[in-house]
């Protein structure tokens, strides 16, 4: 691929790919309410000349690039987490305010900002007129936030994509990441007796049971063992609730929500018999709602390597190759379905969730670059390691 020519026309198209991003954080898409941002992400990828647009059962845009032998998907997703307190932001989240080299507003990093790029990526590829030996296979998928892959796992049950390599197209700082820790939500709840305020000694009072496990947990998070090559794993109790008679009643419920974060050799059993320990034979444990597993891709892996050096040839630096200790898509791609996956993407991770979300246009340029050479340099430099089915 001709590298000068890529660059200038990714340079040539920041104008369009702008104002789509800008278009896309100006539409709210909840988790479950992408219909409407979907349809506009679908017209850009028809717009861009993709081979074939599709729309599927659960609301995933779908674009096709070409009919090679190495399949290739990039993923990336049109949900958002909410807005929370709209006082809290100093610019509306969705005024995709563009200033100084930056757009803002709620989806802007995390992760629209990754579909504009992702679609742009095949874009270039089509203007330059690539024609290397792969699909490619860019998604604009649903429900990432809420469901945590369910939007991909219909891609690859339902739609039947196949990919031989994944790239999500998350919020990485232009970094690789190549593996990050699994997740799992648990909720615990705990019984009382109900009692009178002003004779609670005649109760039994769920919240102060609930304290002292909470606190055994916090300690427990100190012990938990480290392993190579994600380290520690951690766990945090992230929510409180109590279901209450009156403000002069003693609880007899209470219920904390914990976010358990593991490592490649933690379990979901193992998950489970800690906390089962620590709250002994009370209670209740119930998990929210699946276990996403940690993964990890070697560092010298094909598709860590043709990432690796597509940066090189466009950027003439080394990108730092990472572990996360956050979640994605990838603990389904590379976690369960065990396809080669990796993480690259425009903005800092920073902003993600936050009152300030923002993405820097330079950003943008960089990822759609790497994002229309990556295939090529898959499908060019890897085609003898595919053949032997040496992809693992």
């Amino acid at each position: 691929m001709e590298i000068e020519r890529l660059k200038k026309l990714a340079n040539d198209a920041r104008k369009d790919l702008v104002n789509f991003l800008r278009d896309m954080v100006r539409i709210p898409s909840l988790s479950g309410q992408e219909g409407k941002v979907a349809q506009r992400v679908k017209e850009e990828m028809e717009k861009s000349g993709f081979d074939e647009v599709f729309l599927d059962g659960i609301g995933n845009v779908v674009g096709r690039i070409g009919t090679g032998r190495i399949r290739i998907l990039y993923d990336a997703h049109m949900d958002t987490v909410d807005i929370g307190d709209r006082k809290s932001w100093r610019r509306d989240p969705f005024a995709a305010d563009y200033k100084g080299g930056i757009v803002y507003g709620r989806g802007a990093c995390d992760d629209k900002a990754g579909v504009a790029c992702a679609i742009y990526g095949g874009k270039l590829i089509v203007d330059l007129g690539v024609k290397g030996d792969f699909t490619l296979y860019v998604a604009a998928s649903v429900e990432e936030e809420s469901a945590g892959g369910k939007g991909i796992a219909y891609l690859l049950e339902k739609d039947r994509l196949n990919p031989h390599f994944v790239l999500l197209a998350e919020p990485t700082s232009l970094n690789i990441v190549r593996g990050h820790k699994g997740r799992v939500g648990v909720k615990v709840s705990l019984k009382g007796k109900s009692a009178h305020a002003g004779t609670p000694w005649k109760g039994i009072n769920a919240i102060y049971k609930m304290a002292r496990l909470v606190e055994k947990i916090e300690r427990l998070n100190k012990k938990l063992p480290s392993f190579p090559p994600l380290g520690k794993g951690t766990i945090s109790v992230t929510k409180i609730e109590c279901e209450r008679a009156s403000l002069n009643a003693v609880p007899d419920n209470c219920a904390i929500y914990v976010d358990r974060r593991t490592n490649t050799r933690e379990t979901l059993e193992r998950v489970k018999r800690e906390l089962s320990a620590l709250m002994g034979s009370e209670g209740k444990l119930e998990i929210l709602p699946k276990f996403f597993r940690a993964w990890e891709l070697p560092r010298k892996h094909p598709l860590v390597i043709s990432c690796r050096e597509s940066f090189m040839n466009l950027f003439g630096t080394n990108p730092k190759v990472l572990l996360w200790p956050f979640c994605s898509n990838g603990s389904y791609t590379m976690g369960e379905r065990m396809i080669p996956t990796i993480i690259f993407g425009p903005g800092e991770e920073r902003f993600t969730h936050t009152t300030f979300e923002q993405v820097k246009v330079e950003h943008l340029i960089k990822a759609a670059m790497l994002y229309a050479l990556l295939p090529d340099m898959i499908s060019g430099k890897y085609k003898e390691i595919f053949s032997s089915r040496i992809i693992l």
